[in-house]
């Protein structure tokens, strides 16, 4: 199977950095978040495993994260949106 894969650079979270995996058909096979609240972000990255980007990016994009204007989840969307377009390699 062919995937493709990105990290990207969180902005306004705790966390630092989303390590995430797709595969060529857009599915979810691994999310990775360094730094942030790992027990809450483990979870995140388990719930959306085996998830198409797109349900994920409509189910968490805009979710705030107290009065901040983003979240760890927020930022998710981001790199997803950033991982549809990568190259499968």
């Amino acid at each position: 199977m062919k995937t493709k894969h990105i990290q990207y650079e969180t902005q306004g979270t705790c966390s630092k950095l989303i390590d995430v995996t797709a595969d060529e058909n857009n599915i979810i096979q691994q999310v990775f978040f360094l730094g942030g609240c790992n027990g809450n972000l483990q979870g995140i990255g388990q719930l959306v495993r085996g998830q198409h980007i797109d349900d994920v990016i409509r189910r968490l994009n805009g979710i705030r994260c107290g009065t901040k204007s983003t979240s760890c989840p927020d930022q998710l969307c981001r790199a997803l949106e950033q991982l549809k377009n990568a190259p499968v390699e």
